[in-house]
């Protein structure tokens, strides 16, 4: 039964995902979404297909860099 606690977010730090850019958010980070996860992308821009690492995970958002 769902009790309507927090959900635990769909990514890990250190997983590995391939992403594309849908927005900026208000510092100028790429947004991209796994499963509806916001996740902040820096020095990105909209359009951009990444491969990222996951560095930072929130509750709401969770932070990757490109793995060059």
């Amino acid at each position: 039964m769902d009790r309507g606690g927090p959900k635990l977010p769909p990514v890990k730090v250190g997983e590995r995902y391939k992403v594309k850019i849908e927005a900026l958010g208000k510092g100028g980070d790429g947004i991209a979404r796994i499963k509806g996860f916001v996740i902040f992308v820096p020095n990105t821009k909209v359009g951009d297909e990444v491969e990222i690492v996951i560095n930072s995970v929130k509750q709401k958002f969770a932070f990757g860099e490109i793995i060059v």
